[in-house]
């Protein structure tokens, strides 16, 4: 192909496309500019497998140290396993991209994404999303696109299009929306308690630009001569899915009827009907068709089944508006909370049930010592001071598998849950713990994020974080049939599985926190988006009451064996004097004390013991290291060693002075020694503090209150 180039402008800033310069062995290829911000996207298609009944689609989003300049740190001093963000972006390409390939097409797909320089303005997981269409189109893979996205920010009271960082950190908004022709096909969100009107209209004012976008590519492919490619499926022999149909629709009706089933009852009167099938295809002989076809599509009974059970429970739900399990479309399943469910070892702890859904979420206070870096990725951002993590076991579902470290599911979920809960969480210079929350799905039927969000909410309650406000959440589904809508809310499993949406919103009684939007089919109205966010509220209103019933509020008091912290601020330019050559004073004061201290740039100082009385031990020796000395400021001291002029005496941790021999008292002194001792205490008067910073004491004209006081303060230090 040869070189092309072309600039899209919206909303006063420029995306620039570059084609037929980089990877011409790749099936498509771009790289899609913003400012300095340059993502390299290749799509690739290759021959399919035997065997294969599903897209095997892959979606990579690679990030390289060097786009900002930077080496990686470790002994390889190489990339290695893709940090969060990267893992989170994959997934960002890979929700809006899945729906729009053909449900026939089997071949092995390939999209990757390299960011290959990044500045401070431009992030580039939304210019390689829209990458990841412009490269699909190139390679002339099936394909029903054209697929865009953008990111809304709201600062003030005014919509932006592809906000910079330092706007996305300044708004309160941070929304990406992808969309294809047909409508809102994926929206995820952060949101600072939003009312649902003004992410609605958000969500609107995205789209628009993606339009946008998506009139940019089809010009692109005009002007290169490229058509969109429009396979036609492969030809099915539906004999066999006929027999499998005539057999299993009547049973598999009933047993979707039968409202009072739980889902093992019902998972198991399916299975018995599969297999009733299954023995009578093998009783067939061996020369029958049906059999035969059976036999050469080991998997053909498990798909038709689903199929059929799929278009009756939707047809079910269209028509007579009822549920598997009897409930209404906008019914929540029974919601029960628990905290303080185990020992206080552990600092906060919140059981969150919903239906068959269970989650155990548990807080632990840490301190800035224990803050992530996230110095490995290319965002700005130095650390993560609120952690959230998601372990999905498979005996939630009932299964037995391998342990493996965590997927792309598990940190998805996780930061979809971490992003709910950021907006409330108290200001780090009233609150300075570093906080962790790890939520253990225990038992899994449908929407485990959001039981995350209701569960975190009710640990860190339980830990006695203060909290703005409790959030819950809830997830929405779709049924499309045709021009007829049904939009669900509090959606399990088989909905989840055979439905067409997965809408996941989190939020407070004020407004919305998070959102997160996947599609399966190729895209929705603004208006059935609008519908699904509305109908959200009733549904978090409604859980967030029976989370407040079992605790109202935040704890006053924090588990004894959660740190206790104190902050101070000092000026900056002391830092080296508390650090010491090497870390010698500061390790001193945690050997002295058993308190951790932790230093920041602008000189704030965090203390963390769990006897609160050692933290204010430690605080008072770096307040005393770092305080402005006054002429006339008394003290009591202790005397460290005597010379023939005069004594040193300690009256501060780290400050020394000396007291002449003619200020040790009112009248003449022959020796040092007849007035002092090394050890004894004694209370001193800054008399003055020379050009060169040394300390001269005395103990002369200290009147008998500032004696008092200077004791009482030794005292309570």
């Amino acid at each position: 192909m040869e070189e092309f180039e072309k600039s899209i402008s919206f909303d006063g800033r420029d995306i620039r496309l570059k084609v037929g310069v980089l990877a011409p062995q790749a099936g498509g290829s771009v790289m899609i500019q913003s400012g300095d911000t340059a993502v390299l996207v290749t799509a690739t298609r290759s021959q399919g497998r035997e065997g294969i009944d599903f897209l095997p689609l892959t979606v990579d989003y690679e990030e390289r140290l060097y786009a900002a300049g930077r080496i990686p740190g470790g002994i390889l001093r190489r990339e290695g396993r893709p940090p969060e963000k990267a893992t989170l972006t994959s997934r960002l390409i890979d929700r809006p991209m899945r729906p729009l390939f053909p449900s026939w097409l089997r071949d092995d797909l390939q999209i990757i994404a390299a960011t290959l320089s990044v500045d401070e303005q431009v992030p580039p997981d939304v210019l390689a999303v829209t990458g990841a269409s412009i490269a699909t189109l190139l390679a002339k893979i099936p394909f029903k696109g054209p697929m865009a996205a953008v990111r809304v920010g709201l600062v003030g009271d005014d919509f932006i299009i592809n906000p910079t960082y330092a706007e996305i950190v300044a708004g309160d908004l941070d929304l990406v929306v992808a969309g294809s022709p047909d409508g809102v096909i994926m929206v995820e969100a952060g949101a600072n308690q939003l009312p649902e009107q003004d992410i609605i209209e958000a969500i609107e004012f995205g789209y628009e630009a993606v339009q946008d976008l998506i009139q940019a590519q089809l010009d692109l492919i005009e002007e290169l001569g490229i058509e969109i490619v429009k396979e036609e499926p492969p030809e099915v022999d539906t004999t066999l899915e006929k027999y499998i149909t005539d057999r299993a629709k009547d049973g598999i009706k009933k047993v979707l009827s039968q409202f009072d089933f739980t889902k093992a009852e019902r998972d198991d009167a399916l299975d018995l009907i599969k297999e009733k099938i299954s023995a009578e295809i093998e009783e067939l002989s061996e020369e029958d068709p049906i059999r035969v076809a059976a036999t050469e599509n080991s998997k053909a009974l498990g798909n038709t089944f689903k199929g059929i059970t799929k278009k009756l429970m939707r047809r079910q739900i269209v028509e007579d508006e009822v549920r598997v399990d009897g409930r209404k479309l906008d019914e929540v399943r029974p919601v029960s909370c628990q905290v303080n469910l185990l020992p206080k070892r552990v600092h906060g702890s919140g059981l969150f049930n919903r239906g068959l859904t269970q989650v155990l979420s548990i807080c632990t206070l840490g301190t800035p010592g224990d803050a992530q870096n996230l110095n490995d990725d290319l965002r700005p951002d130095q650390q993560k001071h609120y952690l959230h993590h998601y372990n999905f076991p498979p005996y939630s579902v009932g299964e037995t598998k391998p342990l493996r470290p965590p997927g792309r599911r598990e940190i998805g979920h996780g930061a979809l849950a971490e992003r709910a809960i950021l907006p409330v969480l108290p200001p780090r210079n009233e609150f300075p713990y570093v906080l962790r929350v790890v939520s253990e799905v225990l038992s899994s039927n449908g929407s485990t994020s959001m039981g995350s969000v209701c569960g975190s909410t009710l640990a860190l309650m339980d830990a006695g974080v203060p909290i703005q406000k409790p959030v819950s959440g809830a997830a929405m589904g779709l049924i499309r049939e045709d021009e007829e809508v049904r939009v669900l809310t509090d959606i399990q499993g088989i909905e989840d599985f055979l439905g067409d949406m997965d809408f996941k919103v989190a939020g407070t009684d004020t407004g919305i926190t998070a959102l997160q939007m996947d599609m399966k089919i190729t895209g929705l109205s603004l208006e059935i988006v609008a519908q699904a966010v509305n109908q959200a509220k009733s549904a978090r209103l409604h859980i967030l009451e029976k989370m407040l019933a079992c605790i109202e509020k935040p704890r006053e008091e924090m588990s004894p064996f959660a740190p206790r912290l104190l902050s101070i601020k000092i000026d900056p330019d002391m830092i080296g004097l508390v650090i010491g050559p090497g870390g010698k004073t500061i390790k001193g004061i945690t050997e002295e004390t058993g308190a951790t201290v932790d230093i920041e740039d602008d000189g704030t100082v965090t203390i963390a013991a769990l006897d609160e009385g050692k933290a204010k031990k430690a605080r008072f020796i770096i307040q005393s290291m770092t305080r402005k000395l006054n002429e006339g400021d008394v003290y009591v001291g202790r005397v460290t060693r005597i010379i023939p002029i005069g004594a040193f005496v300690e009256f501060l941790p780290g400050k020394e002075g000396m007291i002449h021999i003619s200020q040790l008292a009112d009248y003449r002194v022959g020796k040092v020694e007849d007035e002092v001792a090394v050890s004894d205490e004694v209370i001193v008067k800054v008399r003055e503090i020379d050009n060169k910073g040394r300390i001269n004491l005395t103990r002369l004209g200290i009147h008998p209150e500032q004696a008092a006081a200077a004791r009482e303060a030794a005292a309570n230090a």
